[in-house]
């Protein structure tokens, strides 16, 4: 046990030094020139135009939120779905219990109209 011990100390280490290794040289290697336009940003040779600071709407992140935390939990549902037969009908009945608990907060989502309000606010962003 402790020599599993030392083996993670050492790759923590190792790992830190890596990282350090790697800004150092980056910051000994890098260029240092100061110029007017070395804060502006560039892409693919365009011109910059307009305010690059977008305000984003509070409900837009609540979707995108909604959208994680249903994507991991399909993540559980294929997971089960891969050991089906070895959980048996306990697995099964397990698995009824987390659908149904998605099902309501699902449900609870619709019923305060948090999506429907979320979508209203990301067209009126996309089409304006």
């Amino acid at each position: 046990m402790l020599s599993q011990s030392y083996n993670f100390l050492i790759f923590i280490i190792f790992s830190f030094s890596i990282c350090g290794i790697m800004l150092l040289g980056g910051w000994l290697l890098g260029g240092r020139t100061i110029s007017r336009n070395k804060h502006t940003p560039f892409e693919s040779g365009i011109v910059p135009y307009g305010d690059t600071n977008l305000r984003f709407f509070i409900k837009f992140y609540l979707v995108s939120v909604f959208f994680v935390v249903f994507d991991v939990e399909i993540l559980y549902l294929y997971a089960w779905a891969i050991n089906l037969k070895s959980l048996g009908w306990i697995g099964f009945f397990e698995i009824l219990i987390f659908i149904f608990i998605l099902l309501l907060s699902l449900m609870y989502l619709i019923k305060n109209r948090v999506l429907s309000e979320s979508a209203k606010v990301y067209n009126k962003y996309m089409h304006s």
